[in-house]
């Protein structure tokens, strides 16, 4: 399919977020919403110093995190590659999915033949979830093809049920042009989730990226039918901040999207937050 023209300035762009705020904040249920937003954090740990001991502790508590009065939990764990098999076997029986990062993240810079055995290596460890980079040099370059036959290419590895979450790096992205034209390239070559960032760049996920994103995905929605997935991930330190993506994601694209099969978060440091405002 052939998109339309997204020729909105930076400025009507954040005029709309204010206005998608305000609206959301006065006819939402908070606690609803926080429901739905626990629900859809992808609890992550991707630190230099993740090791077998660690990967034991944080599965864990996303296991504690489900003895709460409410019998929701968080749908899936995302890990570095190395730990995925041993993830598996400690959520085994929990309903956690495993989800793990791929394509030489967070950088993407890695030969491409390299880049599907890692992700061969990690859907044949188990992994529930891939999350891969694009190679943001390559499309700043205006190599736009290639771009979208290494999304295209991992997507076959990928094969269902495994989901394939594509992030963006919105961050380096920058423009409205750029994030408009990254998000269509990952629809288009079979993302079942686009995802703003990896978390590790000084500007992770943003509403205005977000917003960006959802348009997309709506567009292509009313066009073939067929839902895509949205993950912000990054940047976000309070609860306010995660609220501002569900309403985001309200406001464009409905109560549809609001579950775990379409609607994931990343902010793990904000999970023991919301459970507790949750709780209270």
């Amino acid at each position: 399919m052939n998109f339309k023209p997204y020729n909105y300035t930076e400025e009507e762009l954040q005029a709309r977020i204010e206005r998608i705020i305000e609206n959301q904040t006065k006819n939402s249920d908070r606690h609803e919403a926080l429901k739905t937003i626990f629900q859809s954090i992808d609890f992550t740990t991707l630190e230099a110093f993740d090791n077998a001991k660690k990967i034991e502790d944080f599965c864990a508590k996303a296991i504690d995190f489900q003895k709460n009065s409410m019998g929701i939990s968080v749908p899936a764990i995302c890990i570095y590659s190395p730990f995925v098999k041993q993830a598996k076997g400690l959520l085994k029986g929990s309903g956690i999915k495993v989800a793990t990062v791929a394509c030489c993240f967070p950088s993407g810079q890695m030969p491409f033949e390299l880049k599907k055995k890692e992700v061969q290596y990690c859907v044949e460890q188990g992994a529930d979830e891939v999350d891969m980079v694009i190679s943001r040099g390559t499309f700043l370059a205006g190599d736009y093809d290639e771009v979208y036959n290494e999304i295209e290419a991992i997507r076959e590895i990928c094969k269902a049920p495994v989901h394939l979450k594509v992030i963006l790096e919105t961050g380096e992205l920058k423009t409205v042009a750029n994030i408009r034209k990254a998000s269509e390239l990952a629809i288009l070559a079979g993302a079942d989730f686009i995802k703003t960032s990896t978390g590790k760049i000084a500007v992770n996920a943003t509403p205005m990226a977000a917003l960006i994103m959802c348009d997309t995905i709506k567009e292509y929605y009313e066009t073939t039918g067929q839902m895509v997935g949205f993950k912000p991930a990054g940047g976000m330190s309070t609860i306010e901040d995660a609220l501002t993506y569900y309403y985001i994601v309200k406001d464009i694209l409905g109560e549809k999207w609001l579950n775990k099969n379409y609607f994931r978060v990343g902010t793990s440091r904000l999970a023991g937050k919301v459970m507790e405002e949750l709780t209270k």
